[in-house]
Order: C-alpha cells, then sequence, then structure tokens
C-alpha cells in the first residue's frame, strides 16, 4: 500500500526487504531454555574462563543489538533517502504538469492537444532519461492521462491516490502489482512510484493526482552505499565495544586469579603453619609432662637414697647414742664399751656424710658458664674417672667456642649420665666420647665395650617401670630441638648420641653421615 512521505514514522517500514527488520518477539527466549536439553548444552560454557564466558554473552547481546540498531539506521536512511528523491521529483514533475491540467477545472478532462503536449513533454531528454511513465487521476479513479494509452478512460481503483489527494506526497517502491501498472510491469527494470497532487492556479485546490514512475537503479545503489556505511560504522563500534569491555574484564579476570592463588598459598600456608603449630604443641605437652614425671621420679629416686642411706645411718647413730646413754649410767667407771660406741657412732656419722655429699654431688652441677666447650667435657670426663677409678678416652674436633648455657647443660648432663650407665652396665670397659662440629651440627657420642642391652627394653626395667636416666637424657635433648640416638647390640656394646642445630637452635638437626649416622633408636 502506498505510505504518505509526510506522515512517516522512524517505526515505519517500506516494503522493500521488510522480512529484514529487527527481530521480533518470537526471537526472545522461551521457557524451553530451562530445560535439561538446554543446561546440557550450556553446560560446556561453564567450563570456560570468565573472560570467555563474557566475550560469548557480550557478542550475542551486542551483536543483536548493533543488529537492530543497524537496520533501524539504515531503514531510515533509505526511507529518507527515498522520500528526499520523491519530494523532489514530485516538485519537479509538478512544476512541469500543473499548467497542462488547469483545464480540468472546466472541463473536467484533458483535450488532445493537452494530452499531445504531455506527450511531446515527455520526449525531452531531461525527463525521459529518469521518468518513464506518467499517470494522471481523477478523483473518482479515472486515468485522464496516461503513456501507456491503453488504460486512458478506464476506471481503477481509488486507494492508491486517496492519500494524495489529501495533499500528501506517496511513494511506493516497486511493487507494480495493481492491474494498471502492466505496461511498466512488462518493462522488468527496478521503478519507484511518486503520487503527487496538482493544483489549481490561484486557489491551491487539488484537481487531479500526477503518478510517474521514475528508475530506481540509481536510487538503489545509493541506498546500498549508504547502508554498507552504515553496517561498516555499526561493525567497528560493535568491536571496538567489545574488546575495550573484554579487555576490562580480562584485566579484572587475571587480578581476581592472582588473588585466588595468593589466598589459596596463603590458605595453604596456614594450613601447614596451623599442623606444625598443632605438632609442636603436642610435642611441648608430651615434654612437659615427661619432665614432670621425671622431675617425680628423680625426687622419688632422691627420696629413697636418703631413706635408705643417711636416715638409716642417722636412725643408728641415734641407736648408739642411747646405747651409750645406758652404758654410761651401768658403767660409770669403764671406758672400753664407752670407747666402741663412740667409734661406731663416727663411723655411721662418717658414712651419712659421704652419702650425703654423693647424692648432693650428683643434683648439683659445677660452674661451667665460664668455661668452652671443650673445658667442660674435659672436666665431665676428668669427674668420672676420678669417681669411677676407670679410664675415658676424650675426641674433640673443632669444637665452637661459645655455645648457649642451656645446650652445655644439656650436655654436661647427657654425657654424665651416659658415661654412669657405662661404668655402671659395662664395667666402665672402653669408654669413649667423641664431639664434633661441621656445618652448624654439633655431634656428642658416647660408647662402651660391654655386653650390650636389649634395644626393646632399652628405657624400660623388667617390671616394666620406666629407666629414669635414659628417658631423662632423651627429654634433655629433644626440648632443646635435638636428636637422640641409642643403637645396642648384645655383644657388641652401646652407643648413645646426641645432636644439636646451633647455628639455628629453632631448626631440628638434620640426618647427617659419619660416626653419629649409624645410631638408630
Amino acid at each position: 500500500m502506498p505510505i504518505p512521505a509526510n506522515l512517516a514514522s522512524p517505526s515505519s517500514a517500506l516494503p522493500l526487504k521488510a522480512s529484514q527488520g529487527a527481530p521480533g518477539p518470537s526471537s526472545a527466549p522461551t521457557s524451553n531454555s530451562r530445560l535439561p536439553g538446554w543446561q546440557r548444552v550450556f553446560a560446556p560454557l561453564r567450563r570456560l574462563s570468565r573472560s570467555s564466558q563474557f566475550v560469548i554473552a557480550a557478542s550475542i547481546i551486542l551483536g543483536l543489538t548493533m543488529t537492530f540498531v543497524g537496520n533501524l539506521v539504515s531503514k531510515t536512511i533509505e526511507r529518507s533517502s527515498v522520500q528526499a528523491a520523491a519530494d523532489a521529483g514530485a516538485l519537479y514533475m509538478t512544476t512541469f504538469l500543473e499548467p497542462y491540467v488547469q483545464e480540468l477545472t472546466t472541463t473536467g478532462r484533458l483535450s488532445v492537444q493537452t494530452a499531445q503536449a504531455i506527450d511531446h513533454l515527455m520526449t525531452s531528454p531531461t525527463l525521459n532519461s529518469h521518468v518513464i511513465s506518467v499517470k494522471i487521476w481523477s478523483p473518482d479513479g479515472t486515468v485522464i492521462y496516461s503513456t501507456n494509452k491503453e488504460v486512458v478512460n478506464k476506471s481503477f481503483s481509488t486507494a492508491e491516490i486517496d492519500l494524495a489527494f489529501e495533499g500528501n506526497t506517496v511513494t511506493e517502491w516497486g511493487t507494480l502489482n495493481e492491474a494498471e501498472n502492466s505496461y511498466e510491469r512488462s518493462l522488468g527494470i527496478p521503478l519507484y512510484e511518486i503520487y503527487a497532487p496538482l493544483r489549481e492556479f490561484g486557489t491551491g485546490k487539488i484537481i487531479a493526482v500526477g503518478e510517474f514512475y521514475e528508475l530506481a537503479e540509481v536510487l538503489e545503489q545509493e541506498i546500498a552505499r549508504v547502508r554498507q556505511e552504515v553496517w561498516i560504522v555499526v561493525g567497528t563500534a560493535t568491536v571496538a565495544m567489545l574488546l575495550l569491555l573484554f579487555a576490562i574484564v580480562h584485566r579484572g579476570e587475571r587480578i581476581i586469579m592472582q588473588q585466588q592463588h595468593a589466598l589459596s598459598r596463603q590458605m595453604q600456608e596456614q594450613t601447614q603453619l596451623h599442623a606444625k603449630n598443632i605438632g609442636l604443641q603436642r610435642k611441648i605437652t608430651t615434654a612437659n609432662q615427661a619432665f614432670s614425671r621425671i622431675n617425680e621420679l628423680t625426687l622419688r629416686r632422691c627420696g629413697a637414697d636418703l631413706h635408705d642411706g643417711p636416715a638409716q645411718l642417722l636412725t643408728l647413730i641415734l641407736v648408739r647414742l642411747d646405747e651409750l646413754n645406758t652404758l654410761q649410767e651401768r658403767n660409770r667407771n669403764s671406758a672400753q664399751p664407752e670407747g666402741d660406741a663412740l667409734e661406731t657412732i663416727r663411723s655411721a656419722a662418717q658414712d651419712a656424710l659421704r652419702e650425703v655429699r654423693e647424692i648432693s654431688r650428683g643434683l648439683a652441677l659445677p660452674e661451667i658458664n665460664g668455661i668452652s666447650l671443650r673445658q667442660e667435657l674435659e672436666l665431665a670426663v676428668q669427674r668420672h674417672q676420678q669417681r669411677t677409678e676407670t679410664k675415658v678416652d676424650l675426641t674433640c674436633r673443632s669444637l665452637p667456642e661459645n655455645v648457649p648455657a642451656p645446650y652445655k647443660v644439656c650436655i654436661y648432663r647427657f654425657i654424665q649420665e651416659a658415661l654412669n650407665n657405662a661404668y655402671r652396665h659395662a664395667g666402665g670397659k672402653g669408654q669413649v666420647v667423641l664431639a664434633s662440629y661441621d656445618q652448624g651440627l654439633l655431634r656428642i657420642q658416647v660408647t662402651d665395650a660391654g655386653d650390650g642391652i636389649d634395644t626393646d627394653s632399652l628405657e624400660t626395667t623388667g617390671t616394666g617401670r620406666t629407666r629414669l636416666g635414659l628417658a631423662g637424657m632423651r627429654y634433655r635433648v629433644e626440648s632443646l630441638g635435638g636428636k637422640f640416638h641409642i643403637h645396642s647390640i648384645p655383644g657388641t656394646g652401646t652407643k648413645v648420641s646426641a645432636q644439636f642445630r646451633l647455628d639455628d637452635p629453632g631448626k631440628p638437626p638434620s640426618d647427617t653421615t659419619g660416626d653419629l649416622a649409624s645410631t638408630q633408636e
């Protein structure tokens, strides 16, 4: 149907290629997109990165949006171009035709001379180069003039000319389906129709409608060029926006991934530190419990030694004093029994004093803060030799001069207890003390040439009770971050060793080769 150009709105569409309009509501997603089948289709997209998902989603959204915008702009420009051409053509034709139709106001028809004049006008190169055919319509739908004489004085539907009789310039793009267009349709070339009102001079009353057909080839080329330019601009803008948005999203995704990796590493480190702290806390708790148990055992042993030794001797002294008092009352003139009693008391007191000194010597530690590690080892070996009258071989290799006091106390007690065990269980045979220092690792080793003991019962007695000496040695060493090893095979002697990391006391000593590497727990 013809459309009045001055009533057209941007949302209206021309008959030309109307199927290329913007997507309608039918293209919107329906409830089928929520079906399991669609979920299976989109499932692979979930495995893509965020930037890839964004590119796909943005491409679809921007593609649909820009397609709609491109079609809208293209059709608006196309409609404007056609209307501009129609207005120009209508102005041009009315200028030529209106003088010839003025007689319609009086006669209601065109004379033969007027028709011939119009025919002659149509042969002008200025017109026939782009105007192919002309018709003049009366208000009742009768063709009163046409370059195709077969339709002159014939009546047709007024649907196409009614808007023009209302004063509108109407254009129709190349449908040519009406009966009066048989001649133009037979030409087989692209045409567009223009309907323009023809007015009476002076009054401006519309007395006829002029219809003329112009070649559409040039206009089609111009519209195609404009459409191409529009799509180039729209496509370039779409790609530019997509690239810009992708760059922003990709940068954000990279920052998020870096933060996630950093958080993951921190979480792993925190988990490892937490596990390590739990392990250290358990070791501290175990060590505290062990030290408490060892201290209790030490106190019990001291109590037993005092009860069985000095206490018994002091009891004997008191008994002998009572006997001496009784003898003095019975035999005031006899001195022999009194002398024997005094000798017994003196001997018992000396024994009690000696045992108290032995016990105190085992509890007290000689002053070692002002001496070097080598001198400390020599002192421990010397005192053991004096006390047991046995021989101990001491070998020192590259020992450090300055050692923290807690390590010196631990090392002294370790050597003291190990040599006491060697004297007690091996009779002091083959006693050797070896001390060495290499790359921050201090090694202390005490060996004997005794009969050895069973490793399954190293730290327990035959009744299942804890051996206080060995347990104390182990906990002393491990409380300072060291390693305690004992190796004994029946018939080959016993080897006890301790390792300390002095360059970093908080770092456990690593396994090393050498004299201490062969020791086993």
